[in-house]
């Protein structure tokens, strides 16, 4: 070969290794907006599996955390985040204010993981004890619309004799801190930390066998989850191991576990609160999700009447006749197979 076919070949084998390159680093990133609730997700987000599963896909996630439900709504309305977290009231109130998206995947059961819990003090030993005193929640959260249901239908309280305040967990926490609230209701790892100077009057456990129960669901924008079936079938399959792992052996999930020191790292805390905040949860597996329990009837069931609920309080002007369109089975159905 001569010099200058050796240069040709060389320059042509760089060139086609750049592109290679190109292409191999040429990956779609997808915004993923997460909250501060502990569980399987969140530890597999610090473990790197779901890094890894949209990686072989194709994509790099860029993981943000936001402070409520409602900053996620907002940024999947405005298209900046295309997946992330929101409770089922706040998924109802957004479904019915027209934000495209669909529920994918049941993040967890919240039962005891969100309580009322009234300062030591407070003068506050149970429900009825509410009127006249300063009791903070996130609006549109699942602890909101528990909140709410306690005083109209299980306690029979006027929530307008309670001077109810829209703050942030990190914003209760502050607020507690200085005294300035009676009561919160509020999930981990800042309900952990209320409950070391409080008393938990009631659970979302008690609440929700009176009327219907709550959950924290991955949401993700229609037209994306549509566009990019890829991502949507491997980052769920990675969820189910996490689901599948965490179910097979709950008792390794302990305060000096690799999972939990994760759970710790993501979203703060400690280690024996997040352990606590773990117990009061259940994590449906694949098959679960899949099941007429949760996302082929049973989270239709409850979307609806947190959106009729939230029309009484008029937290929503209307609610739709249907909320079946905005849950979609079909990525649980395949990682169960």
């Amino acid at each position: 070969m001569t010099n200058m076919n050796r240069a040709g070949a060389f320059l042509a084998a760089m060139t086609l290794g750049a592109g290679l390159g190109l292409a191999r680093h040429a990956e779609t990133t997808v915004v993923v907006g997460y909250q501060q609730i502990v569980g399987p997700f969140i530890a597999a987000i610090a473990d790197g599996r779901l890094d890894a599963a949209a990686k072989e896909a194709g994509y790099k996630i860029d993981w943000r955390q936001f402070s409520s439900g409602g900053d996620i709504s907002t940024a999947l309305a405005s298209g900046n985040v295309p997946v992330g977290v929101i409770g089922s009231t706040g998924i109802a109130a957004a479904a019915t204010r027209g934000v495209e998206f669909e529920l994918f995947w049941i993040l967890d059961n919240i039962g005891k993981s969100e309580a009322l819990v009234a300062r030591n003090g407070s003068g506050i030993e149970k429900p009825e004890d509410l009127a006249g005193k300063n009791v903070a929640v996130p609006f549109v959260s699942t602890s909101h619309f528990h909140l709410l249901v306690g005083m109209d239908q299980v306690w029979k309280i006027d929530p307008r004799g309670v001077n109810i305040l829209n703050m942030k967990p990190p914003q209760i926490l502050a607020a507690w801190q200085r005294g300035d609230i009676d009561a919160a209701y509020v999930w981990p790892p800042v309900l952990t930390e209320l409950m070391k100077e409080g008393t938990v009057i009631a659970d979302s456990e008690q609440i929700g066998a009176a009327s219907v129960p709550t959950f924290d669901g991955l949401v993700a924008d229609k037209a994306f989850a549509a566009e990019n079936p890829d991502f949507m079938a491997a980052f769920t399959k990675a969820l189910a191991g996490a689901y599948a792992d965490y179910n097979a052996d709950k008792g390794a999930w302990t305060e000096d576990s690799p999972q939990v020191a994760g759970i710790v790292k993501m979203i703060g805390g400690d280690a024996a609160g997040t352990v606590e905040a773990l117990n009061m949860l259940s994590f449906p597996d694949a098959a679960e999700q899949a099941s007429e329990t949760w996302l082929t009837g049973g989270a239709v069931r409850a979307l609806g009447e947190s959106a009729r609920f939230l029309v009484e309080q008029k937290q929503i002007d209307g609610a739709l006749d249907d909320y079946a369109p905005f849950v979609n089975p079909s990525f649980a159905q395949a990682a169960a197979q």
